[in-house]
């Protein structure tokens, strides 16, 4: 990228301004001073802007998910604060579907490029084409393929396997270590779900008197979801617990129990969208834990204006991996969560 592109050089220093800028924000936020917007605009004049918009492409599994919806408003967010142009290249909740938009998407010449893949190796073929192009690849929340086998620049997502292990934990705690709990996973294909699986497992597997009765994946879907619990309520007259890989799913087989009159099951989630935080102040559901998908969708925007302005590489300015954890959300600090995601911040 030739330095016409930028109105002015950014160095190494500037950039480490805008990160003392961001951590002022952190700290007004932190003692509850709010964040200011014009101050948001000033860490993007540090970090640098492009004279002419950049161009980047964006892809996630589905904007039928609220997690993938918020992180195309997020990444659009940030993206107008760092003159970035962003067009969305929807998965649909498909892997041949999204297969067809990435093909799309590597015809044509961008600045940067993130992808959250609906399965992992489905996207390898087209994903290459960019990065032999030159383009940098930010990798968010799954693996497009595993990090020793692509050369993106960079992979954010949380740690998965911690996320399904809290919201485990919280639910046999709750039934006191023994009971019958289901899991209902997202896609298979998914690194994601994968690591929720686990966590799963590494707790279940310390208690002897849980069992589980049930992991049937949903897809992500929340009529799959539907469909799957309606069965399970008629097939099974005890169900202690639930968890499940995303709050869509979790809030839509809560209404299916509330049709069904089994308000006892105890409910958890992941991705703590302001509609399961509300439903957790409200007691609707027993615990979620935050998948920063406005973290990982900003921070993606970032690290693509810090490949191009700055010349970041992997391994040097930016690491292969990105941990992006959230925290797990009770009624203490459920209010804070639903203002940093009012905002793009977490």
């Amino acid at each position: 990228m030739s330095n016409d592109r930028m109105k002015e050089p950014v160095s190494r220093r500037s950039l480490l301004g805008g990160a003392a800028t961001a951590a002022g924000a952190a700290g007004l936020a932190a003692m509850g001073m709010g964040f200011d917007p014009f101050l948001a605009k000033a860490m993007a004049q540090e970090m640098g802007r492009s004279e002419t918009p950049l161009r980047a492409a964006f892809s996630n599994a589905g904007l039928q998910a609220t997690w993938c919806a918020q992180g195309k408003q997020a990444a659009e967010y940030w993206g107008k604060l760092f003159n970035v142009e962003v067009t969305w290249f929807d998965g649909e909740l498909s892997a041949t579907k999204q297969r067809a938009a990435i093909d799309n998407m590597a015809s044509q010449h961008w600045d940067f490029v993130a992808i959250q893949a609906f399965g992992i190796g489905t996207l390898t073929d087209p994903v290459n084409r960019m990065i032999d192009a030159g383009i940098p690849v930010i990798d968010m929340d799954t693996l497009i393929a595993p990090l020793e086998e692509i050369n993106v620049h960079s992979f954010l997502a949380p740690d998965n396997e911690f996320m399904g292990a809290a919201v485990t934990q919280a639910l046999v705690d709750a039934i006191g270590g023994e009971g019958k709990i289901v899991m209902t996973q997202g896609a298979l294909g998914h690194t994601g779900a994968q690591g929720r699986a686990r966590g799963f497992h590494s707790v279940v597997s310390k208690y002897p008197n849980i069992e589980v009765l049930d992991e049937q994946p949903a897809d992500w879907d929340v009529t799959n979801a539907v469909r799957i619990w309606d069965s399970l309520l008629t097939k099974y007259p005890e169900i202690n617990a639930a968890f499940f890989h995303n709050d869509d799913m979790a809030l839509a087989a809560a209404n299916a129990m509330q049709r069904a009159g089994r308000t006892d099951i105890l409910i958890g989630g992941v991705d703590a969208m302001p509609p399961a935080i509300e439903a957790v102040l409200d007691g609707r559901m027993y615990a979620t834990v935050r998948n920063p998908s406005c973290r990982i969708h900003g921070g993606a925007i970032m690290a693509g204006v810090a490949a191009v302005l700055l010349g970041e590489s992997t391994g040097e300015g930016i690491p292969k991996h990105i941990v992006t954890d959230g925290p797990v959300v009770t009624k203490s600090n459920a209010e804070g969560m639903l203002w940093m995601q009012k905002h793009f911040l977490i």
